[in-house]
């Protein structure tokens, strides 16, 4: 049985739960957030809780099983799987809190942090805590957050440090500008966050890495930046799934065509050649995490060179994604250029995933 079946116990509700979803990508894009019924699946399915110990309510999957979920949402709709994967992304602080602040964080039905690793902000020590002021881009999910996190250089004393603190904060203390307007993804609500004179108290920082309690699990060990790197890139494969998904769609309602025979044949053979490229990067993609999570799992530290060679795989096949696409674009006609197409939606969104620092060149 493969992850998401068992994940979710893939039982005919479900199932039409999950395609009534991804038929309703346009509404998304043209509401500029996930409606209220779809945060609601979420939440009943815990899709935000998937590296979560189910003392505190979550799924306690492995990395691959995971990130294979991840990919399998994004399938479904990207900004679905996108808001899924950075939702689930905030499971990674789940150690560096005391217990009581952990299950104060992680433990309601509706946990899900949004934020920016970008320490564009300022938090001054005092006795106790910070005073925290900033403003922080791209804060997918920024909508529904129930906790929000973000980096600050601090200061001390009128003097700035080189060293970084990571603060989390109550959604009622964060101001949401609104402001994303990327020609993808454009349902995650990635927008820019400002606080401003707000009491951070010492609990509610934390450091990646730090141990404060036992509800952590060998994910949240496992290299962070491997694991963002493998959780990104497994939504720009669930993209591409979906466009060649999509354009095979396109394809067989052109068969009839006799006018266009020739073209048409073309443009099968493109396609089968484009999905035989993408196994074969899917298929690269999963060996090489399954044997970098076997490692981590059996106690051995993957090596700088090791962390190093995923990095560069992952850019690469970002990039092998959006040529996919690109390769077939060209000859999908008008549905490829309109906007409100599903063809055009799944491009852009595309395009908007492998835009991420982690994936670009």
């Amino acid at each position: 049985m493969d992850p998401l079946s068992e994940f979710l116990v893939m039982g005919a509700v479900i199932q039409m739960n999950l395609l009534q979803i991804k038929e309703r990508g346009l509404e998304y894009e043209q509401l500029g957030k996930l409606p209220q019924d779809v945060l609601d699946f979420i939440y009943e399915q815990k899709l935000f809780k998937l590296f979560m110990s189910k003392e505190l309510g979550g799924k306690d999957l492995d990395l691959v099983e995971g990130v294979k979920v991840f990919q399998q949402m994004s399938a479904i709709d990207g900004n679905f799987g996108w808001l899924i994967t950075i939702g689930t992304g905030g499971n990674a602080f789940i150690p560096t809190f005391s217990a009581n602040v952990c299950e104060k964080i992680f433990m309601p039905k509706d946990a899900v942090i949004a934020g920016s690793g970008y320490p564009t902000g300022i938090a001054v020590k005092e006795e106790g805590g910070y005073v925290v002021t900033g403003q922080w881009k791209y804060c997918s999910g920024s909508n529904y957050a129930s906790t929000f996190t973000m980096n600050c250089f601090i200061e001390e004393d009128g003097i700035k440090k080189d060293e970084i603190i990571s603060c989390s904060v109550s959604p009622q203390d964060v101001e949401i500008l609104n402001d994303w307007c990327a020609m993808g993804l454009k349902a995650t609500a990635s927008h820019t966050i400002r606080v401003n004179n707000i009491w951070v108290p010492e609990e509610a920082t934390f450091q990646l890495g730090a141990i404060k309690n036992s509800y952590g699990n060998s994910v949240h060990s496992f290299p962070f930046v491997t694991f963002a790197e493998a959780s990104f890139l497994s939504v720009c494969l669930g993209i591409t799934e979906n466009f060649l998904e999509e354009a095979y769609k396109l394809t067989k309602q052109r068969n009839h065509d006799i006018n266009r025979a020739e073209r048409i044949g073309a443009l099968q053979f493109l396609l089968m050649q484009q999905q035989k490229h993408y196994k074969q990067y899917e298929e690269r993609f999963y060996t090489t995490l399954t044997l970098y999570w076997q490692k981590h799992q059996q106690g051995v530290l993957l090596t700088e060179d090791e962390q190093s060679q995923f990095t560069q795989m992952s850019k690469e096949i970002a990039a092998a994604c959006v040529d996919i696409a690109n390769h077939l674009i060209r000859s999908l006609g008008m549905e490829a250029i309109t906007e409100t197409s599903t063809l055009n939606r799944i491009w852009r969104n595309l395009y908007t995933a492998a835009q991420h620092g982690f994936l670009t060149p």
